[in-house]
């Protein structure tokens, strides 16, 4: 990856609170494009550490882990997808539409996706009591405000099938875009062996398709 930023070990500590919410942000940002271009797994501290001009150590005083960094990045993609999928769920109209409002916003953020994937199997492992309290409080006020919209839009769900209905989205979309983005020999043998086609997932329609299903027995129960 291209940068141009300082080279490692020219930037000083930031000692005001917006110099370190701006290097905070910094290094946030630097995640978040090493990992849409290589995939979250293959990112390391260093990685990031020198896409921002610093030593991991000194790194280090913002964030205790790489985990930490993007379970951060988990809850950013928490604030923005949610707003997307309230609105395109109160412009929907039945249940088809309401999971179509699901798959689409889904598979259009596949970072989102990955870290989705990625969050409960890593990223809340080796991070602190208190990071875990603020992902766990920020998806729970995003969780009340699409199942508020969900239960406008289809007035007989429940909540607790409403708020199934996010987990089953978010925790499906998470593995989806795993399996719907493997390396690419592995991708061209699925398209090359006629054996394999089953290997092959498109993840919106599959999404929405188990999405609408499940929506249509909620709705009967």
């Amino acid at each position: 990856m291209t940068t141009t930023e300082p080279a490692a070990g020219t930037f000083r500590r930031a000692r005001s609170p917006e110099a370190k919410a701006a290097r905070e942000q910094a290094i946030l940002d630097a995640a978040r494009a090493l990992a849409a271009e290589r995939g979250i797994r293959e990112v390391t501290l260093t990685d990031i550490a020198d896409a921002v001009g610093m030593h991991k150590s000194a790194m280090l005083r913002y964030f205790e882990t790489r985990e930490e960094i993007f379970l951060r990045l988990t809850a950013d993609g928490w604030r923005e997808w949610t707003p997307v999928v309230c609105a395109r769920v109160r412009a929907a109209s039945g249940t088809s539409a309401v999971a179509a409002s699901f798959a689409s916003s889904l598979a259009e953020r596949g970072a989102f996706c990955d870290l989705l994937a990625q969050a409960p199997m890593n990223l809340e492992r080796n991070v602190s009591v208190e990071a875990v309290r603020a992902f766990k409080l920020t998806t729970g006020e995003s969780l009340a405000l699409i199942v508020a919209a969900v239960r406008e839009t289809i007035p007989g769900l429940t909540p607790a099938a409403a708020v199934d209905l996010v987990a089953t989205a978010t925790s499906l979309a998470g593995t989806f875009w795993q399996i719907s983005t493997p390396p690419p020999e592995i991708a061209e043998l699925y398209r090359t062996d006629p054996r394999l086609g089953h290997a092959l997932v498109d993840l919106e329609p599959r999404l929405r398709r188990i999405l609408a299903a499940y929506l249509v027995g909620a709705v009967a129960e």
